[in-house]
């Protein structure tokens, strides 16, 4: 029997956010027909799923997101010798800080590597320091990659607005989930409270201050909820918000769950009001629930979210576009049942799991073979 390719797996957090669900979702198909091993920087719940899934996990101590000097250097010896040690066919890195530190690793260890990008460290929104940092690190670290796979097509035009790498380095394949019963889609026509649902980590790009400040002003005789899914370092900053804004009676906060698609089905409406973004699997999963959206037009959310048809799209921390929006969608059922059902066609044509895995097993094979 040939030898099976190895593929070693790259990611800097533990946390179950969207660029640790398409690692998941992908290791799991694949390890069928490849050997698969994943590194990572923590021993958060991704950590822990893949262990008990069968997948070798591999633990970086020093593989950390903020930029360190002493630790980066660490964190790559310690890549380097993992590397070293499994002799992986391909490595795949997710997330800036193992893209940077795995390219590099690779280069030394003359591996095939490839990088996928869950949007850039260097887009809009994102602090200037920051972009500026981060671009230049891309810059160089391109060079380390034979294919870099951006999850939208924005962030592939934004590479090459300011000249990351060359064009045929870069290909666009946009995230995808699994298609789930029919039983969890949504029925968005008249049951009250109108439902409104955000899933999302509470953190800085999420700005869940937006949609709280938005919910105080809305005056309406339909009655609604907001139910906010997700953990994270501001989520006591928002709870005390809602006491502040007086509208604890319109707001629950439902902590990080393992029936998110359960949550969706029982809701009217889904919102995510982040300030930067890259092509967020959330939104995907609102889709396929058949719920409207209503998003910030960010990264590539204009990708999946089409305004007018299937959501609203509105201009990054716009309150007054984003109540308007909210308001229309909480009084207008037939809208609501109109707009969920487009966006769950439009899931079924171009963001099912299955079409994201074929073209990215694609891009593996190319490598793989030497044609890459």
């Amino acid at each position: 029997m040939p030898r099976r390719p190895r593929i070693l797996y790259l990611i800097t957090r533990g946390i179950l956010g969207g660029a640790q669900i398409h690692v998941l979702d992908l290791v799991l198909f694949l390890k069928q027909e490849y050997d698969i091993d994943v590194a990572i920087g923590d021993r958060g719940p991704l950590y822990d799923r893949l262990r008990e899934e069968g997948v070798p996990v591999y633990y970086i101590s020093s593989l950390a997101r903020s930029i360190s000097l002493f630790k980066d250097i660490k964190g790559l010896v310690q890549v380097i010798k993992l590397f070293k040690k499994l002799e992986p066919d391909l490595v795949c890195m997710h997330s800036s800080k193992a893209g940077i530190i795995g390219r590099l690793a690779a280069r030394l260890c003359h591996i095939p590597a490839i990088f996928t990008v869950h949007g850039w460290a260097f887009t809009e929104g994102i602090p200037s320091t920051q972009r500026v940092v981060y671009l230049f690190l891309e810059r160089i670290a391109a060079r380390w990659a034979q294919k870099i796979i951006c999850v939208s097509e924005f962030d592939r035009q934004l590479a090459l607005k300011l000249h990351v790498c060359k064009e045929r380095k870069l290909i666009t394949i946009h995230n995808g989930i699994p298609i789930i019963s029919k039983t969890l889609l949504a029925r968005t026509e008249n049951d009250s409270p109108v439902r409104i649902i955000m899933v999302a980590r509470f953190s800085e790009p999420k700005d869940q201050h937006l949609l709280l400040t938005a919910i105080s002003q809305i005056q309406t005789n339909t009655a609604f909820e907001v139910i906010l899914v997700g953990d994270g370092p501001l989520l006591k900053q928002c709870q005390e918000m809602v006491d502040g804004l007086g509208i604890t009676d319109k707001v629950k906060f439902l902590g990080a769950r393992a029936d998110v698609p359960e949550q969706l089905a029982r809701s009217h409406i889904f919102v995510l009001t982040s300030k930067w973004e890259g092509f967020p699997l959330t939104i995907l999963e609102a889709m396929r629930a058949g719920l409207p959206v209503i998003a910030s037009d960010v990264g590539g959310i204009r990708e999946s979210v089409l305004e007018g048809e299937t959501g609203f799209l509105i201009p990054r921390g716009d309150l007054e576009t984003l109540e308007s929006r909210l308001l229309e969608l909480i009084e207008d059922p037939e809208l609501r049942t109109r707009m969920g059902s487009k966006g769950h066609d439009r899931f079924v044509q171009h963001f099912t799991f299955e079409l994201m895995a074929q073209k990215t097993e694609a891009v593996y094979r190319e490598i793989l073979s030497g044609k890459g």
